[in-house]
């Protein structure tokens, strides 16, 4: 019931922000119609955050009780939509990159980053495969993702400050920590936030469904 409701608040959310962006926020000044491309950009990068975030909660939660029901499963899944959305952030980015300083890549601070942070979690997903039929797969998986936690403000908050960047460094929030937008651009990317939040727990809820399916065959096939 909880993951229909959050499946009709994204389905309001996701057209209405798709019409906001498009139809209703103007052009940003200084970046043009392509400029709208925060409106993704920026969530899914939001999101990628937001769901390593939780994976590494839910590992500590699972490092101290593992027998807790469904947690491995919440961990694990959670980093596998932080991993897709920290790759779309990437593409949306380099396609950015493009339109403003004629390159796909050029190995800015924060594109480097954002690369060092898919190294981190793309290892997390090799790690893991080779732990298949390892009976710790499920404590060491969670280990990694907790130290991968831990590095993620690096990649996200240092490292791309600790050298010039061709990035616009104020072009949404400035030193006083206050949103640098356009009022209907502000209310267009909250929308968006928004949108892509609930999109988020809708898909979470659907990989737990899956993994709880996929559990119970696997009990049926050992019976």
């Amino acid at each position: 019931m909880r993951a229909l409701r959050i499946h009709h608040l994204a389905l309001i959310l996701m057209p209405l922000a798709i019409v906001l962006a498009f139809a209703w926020a103007p052009a940003a000044e200084t970046f043009g119609e392509s400029g709208r491309i925060i409106y993704f950009h920026v969530p899914v990068a939001w999101i990628a955050a937001l769901a390593f975030s939780v994976s590494g909660i839910c590992a500590i939660l699972y490092l101290r009780t593992p027998l807790r029901a469904g947690m491995e499963s919440r961990f694990h899944n959670s980093a596998v939509i932080g991993m897709a959305c920290a790759v779309l952030a990437t593409v949306s980015g380099s396609m950015w990159a493009r339109l403003m300083w004629g390159s796909y890549w050029n190995w800015d601070p924060r594109e480097t980053s954002i690369a060092g942070l898919l190294l981190v979690y793309g290892a997390y997903f090799s790690l893991r495969a080779a732990l298949e039929h390892n009976p710790s797969r499920g404590r060491i998986s969670a280990a990694y993702l907790v130290i991968a936690m831990t590095a993620m403000p690096f990649f996200v908050f240092v490292m791309p400050r600790m050298a010039d960047s061709l990035h616009p460094a104020d072009t949404l929030i400035n030193t006083g920590m206050k949103m640098k937008l356009d009022e209907e651009m502000r209310v267009t990317l909250l929308c968006a936030l928004a949108a892509f939040t609930t999109l988020y727990l809708y898909a979470l809820s659907l990989l737990q469904r899956i993994s709880r399916i996929d559990a119970r065959i696997e009990e049926r096939d050992h019976e």
